[in-house]
């Protein structure tokens, strides 16, 4: 159970109906948990939505993000941000098999030399925080320095998000199956 309460468009007061409609032009409607939550805070949501869009507005292949935030949602083990962004997944190019080869995918063939290094990125990146010369050099060898830049602000935006919703203990809504159901 959220440690917030999830704050739905009938519970807030007319001055937050431009958020809402924002939320329901952006996202998918229902509102999923995490930004019902921050709708406690509406300013820091409207900025928190901001900052997203401008990510998959990125040079950066959204398959390349996908697999980042994937990465890191699996390193975490947050059950809410790969289940949440499997679709996302999908939409960028995924297919079931690499979905569900993510968390093994240094021993998976599912997987080319650019993408295992952005997951390598990723995965140390969540981790250990800094990352080796090498691991960087593999994944910076393949992409252009504004690529890089935007990885870098994927890994660490989607790492802060899994924090949040940690803090918060959202609730991984019932239309989505929690891809680590014995945990």
């Amino acid at each position: 159970m959220a440690r917030v309460p999830y704050l739905r468009r009938e519970d807030a007061d007319e001055s937050m109906k431009p958020l809402y409609d924002r939320l329901e032009t952006e996202r998918k409607v229902p509102t999923a948990n995490i930004f019902l939550a921050l709708a406690n805070a509406p300013t820091q949501l409207d900025a928190f939505l901001t900052y997203a869009n401008s990510l998959r507005a990125a040079d950066l292949s959204p398959k390349l993000r996908e697999l980042a935030i994937l990465t890191v949602g699996h390193a975490t083990r947050s059950a809410y941000e790969v289940a949440h962004h499997q679709s996302h997944g999908l939409k960028a190019g995924l297919t079931e098999e690499q979905l569900a080869a993510v968390a093994d995918f240094e021993s998976s063939d599912l997987f080319d030399v650019t993408e295992k290094a952005v997951m390598r990125l990723a995965r140390e990146s969540t981790l250990r925080v800094d990352v080796s010369e090498e691991t960087w050099r593999a994944a910076a060898d393949l992409l252009t320095d504004r690529q890089m830049v935007e990885l870098s602000l994927s890994i660490a935006w989607y790492n802060s998000g899994v924090r949040i919703m940690g803090l918060l203990d959202i609730d991984l809504e019932a239309n989505y199956q929690d891809p680590f159901p014995n945990s």
